[in-house]
């Protein structure tokens, strides 16, 4: 039986001299046409946690897009498809791009076609680095989960309730029922770690789970997923960070910017835009 744990875990004051490489570098592969803004936010996210530096990969068409949601992040165009959605890419390629990565994100806003899903299932088998998969990417490997089990590196799932019913073949309302419970054997059966998102967000690797206290209504809007995706890649891109302690404290403080927010603008006046300032916030907090 999986054992429930309430605490998060500690933070390590920088030390003086430390650099960008001191804290790792994190790979996103996300945004397609029509969905450039969930990169945006997933880059913004990523670097909100601290981490030295962040990439995003996306579609050709889509990189003027996604370079001018924020300058801090550098951007990679990958080839596109007659959608402008990522096409296929031979996925050695990207693990190459990868290799000077501590960390890969992989999903928002990717959209659907045979050639990602053919991408994500070749980096899921055989990416050598910590990858949390999201949104599209999880919805590739509905019917590929068994590349899960292919694995020698740690891996993170953050479906939201429909998207865990599709990988568990069940209707969400199920999953709703007993979210802890199915969360923490489908960790166990592939060794995963897995955010299971929503009121009560559960995070387990199958032998612990944690149920997080933070958040509230105004989360529940578009694109506070991806921040929540960029946040976590980026907490464990950085050393020290083992995927679930960097779930845990990911979903916690993520929760706790949502909450900060909603004292300012009120929870119906909230924008996914609006959690990576008060992810800053939720750090001041956090560490005192």
């Amino acid at each position: 039986m999986a054992v429930e744990i309430t605490s998060l875990p500690k933070y390590e004051p920088r030390l003086v001299g430390s650099h960008k490489g001191s804290f790792g570098k994190a790979l996103l592969i996300a945004g397609s046409w029509g969905m450039t803004g969930a990169a945006v936010l997933a880059g913004k996210g990523a670097l909100r946690s601290g981490v030295g530096l962040v990439s995003v990969a996306t579609a050709d068409a889509c990189v003027p897009t996604i370079a001018a949601g924020e300058p801090s992040y550098m951007t990679l165009s990958l080839p596109e498809d007659g959608d402008r959605r990522i096409s296929l890419v031979e996925h050695h390629s990207l693990l190459k791009t990868a290799e000077s990565c501590t960390s890969v994100g992989i999903g928002p806003g990717l959209g659907r076609s045979s050639d990602l899903d053919h991408t994500v299932c070749g980096l899921v088998r055989d990416l050598p680095l910590p990858l949390v998969i999201d949104a599209d990417a999880i919805n590739a490997l509905v019917s590929h989960q068994p590349y899960l089990e292919q694995r020698h590196e740690e891996t993170i799932l953050t479906p939201h309730p429909g998207e865990f019913a599709r990988l568990l073949d069940v209707s969400t309302h199920d999953v709703q029922e007993k979210r802890v419970e199915l969360a923490v054997d489908y960790a166990m059966k592939y060794q995963v770690v897995v955010v299971l998102k929503g009121e009560g967000t559960v995070v387990t690797d199958g032998a612990r789970y944690y149920v997080n206290k933070t958040g509230n209504p105004g989360l529940a809007t578009g694109g506070t997923g991806d921040v929540l995706m960029g946040f976590i890649t980026g907490l464990v891109a950085q050393p020290g960070f083992k995927a679930f302690d960097a779930a845990c404290l990911g979903v916690y403080l993520h929760g706790l910017a949502g909450d900060l927010a909603a004292q300012e603008l009120s929870q119906p006046g909230m924008l996914a835009s609006d959690l990576p300032f008060y992810l800053a916030k939720a750090w001041t907090r956090f560490v005192g």
